[in-house]
């Protein structure tokens, strides 16, 4: 080995080191996708930061701030970084999304990806168009969520949420697994090709196998598909085994999850 491959050799993260960009106060981006990444694979995190009393400015700010969120990552390797929130694209559309992020990854010189990015690719890769979403929003974010899913061309064939207090969306962040298996039993499933549960705030992974078995349907969520959309990057077939029983676009990480 010489000096220049001894320099960029990696102690840790040796398949690859992902940025996760994660909501100021979410407690459930950094357990789910530390369940969710592979051996060999490093995550390293930074705050969105926005406004701590209005909920609609704070998902906007997130976008805004952005920079300052990347430009604290200085000179680490980054081989890509995921936008852990699906709220900010809810309010701007696809078309803006893809925009910015797409100047966004010119700018830093990496791939920048939303995780609402990330639950398209992965709706694409399965070949579904409908889905039941369960969003644990108000009802002006969740109404934006549903006007966002039909202009990228999917049917929302039914959608349901958990009661929370309208006027914070950090209150998604005291929802269990145990209220989402609850409440989802409302959501109409019969029409749709995949049920998304939708938010990067809300516990999901010990939900899915469970969700799954029940309507006999794929089961995606934010955090799932941010963290599929970022291995595959990886371009290692390591990094993305099958899914076994129960797992949703690859395998590993219900065993992971209960470890």
């Amino acid at each position: 080995m010489n000096s220049n491959d001894t320099l960029h050799d990696r102690e840790y993260g040796a398949l690859a080191t992902f940025g996760i960009a994660v909501p100021q106060a979410n407690p459930t981006v950094e357990p789910e996708m530390a369940a969710l990444m592979p051996n060999r694979v490093s995550m390293l995190v930074t705050r969105l930061r926005g406004s701590r009393t209005n909920s609609n400015n704070r998902l906007l700010d997130y976008l805004e701030n952005f920079d300052r969120s990347l430009e604290a990552y200085d000179t680490a390797p980054l081989d890509g970084v995921g936008f852990a929130c699906t709220g900010t694209s809810y309010l701007i559309g696809h078309e803006s999304e893809d925009r910015q992020f797409g100047e966004i990854s010119e700018r830093f010189g990496y791939p920048v990806i939303s995780a609402a990015q990330a639950i398209r690719e992965a709706l694409n890769h399965l070949g579904a168009r409908k889905i039941a979403i369960f969003a644990p929003y108000p009802q002006w974010l969740s109404d934006a969520s549903q006007k966002y899913w039909a202009s990228c061309g999917y049917e929302v064939t039914d959608t349901t949420t958990v009661s929370l207090d309208p006027s914070d969306t950090r209150s998604v962040y005291l929802v269990r697994s145990r209220h989402l298996l609850e409440h989802v039993q409302q959501l109409d499933t019969s029409d749709a090709d995949v049920v998304l549960l939708t938010g990067t705030g809300m516990p999901t992974l010990r939900a899915i196998p469970l969700i799954s078995a029940s309507v006999g349907k794929p089961v995606l969520s934010s955090n799932l598909c941010l963290a599929w959309s970022l291995l595959r990057k990886t371009g290692s077939p390591a990094a993305l085994p099958s899914p076994g029983k129960g797992e949703s676009l690859f395998g590993g990480w219900t065993q992971r999850l209960q470890s």
